[in-house]
């Protein structure tokens, strides 16, 4: 299983805009991913009621995981948004 551990680079946290870009993001890799916060239960990264559920904080460390073909690509693009709080995904990384 390919994963990312990263923190989350948005100040307000993974939360209404920031929570919709990532999920966008999460959607548009085409790879099913997981998100949690560290230690905890992971849930459905394309998920909008799933991302907002779990409350992730700015600087706060989540992991994002995923078992498919071209994970490590997705991760790395969806690692990158979070860490920098970025508005949209990355073309490259």
């Amino acid at each position: 299983m390919a994963e990312r551990r990263v923190n989350v680079g948005w100040a307000e946290g993974l939360h209404a805009r920031p929570a919709s870009i990532f999920v966008r993001a999460a959607t548009a890799t085409g790879v099913p991913v997981t998100i949690a916060k560290a230690g905890g239960n992971p849930v459905n990264a394309a998920s909008m009621l799933a991302v907002l559920g779990l409350g992730a904080q700015g600087g706060e460390e989540i992991v994002l995981a995923s078992e498919a073909e071209g994970a490590d690509a997705a991760l790395d693009r969806l690692a990158k948004l979070v860490a920098e709080g970025l508005e949209e995904l990355p073309e490259t990384v």
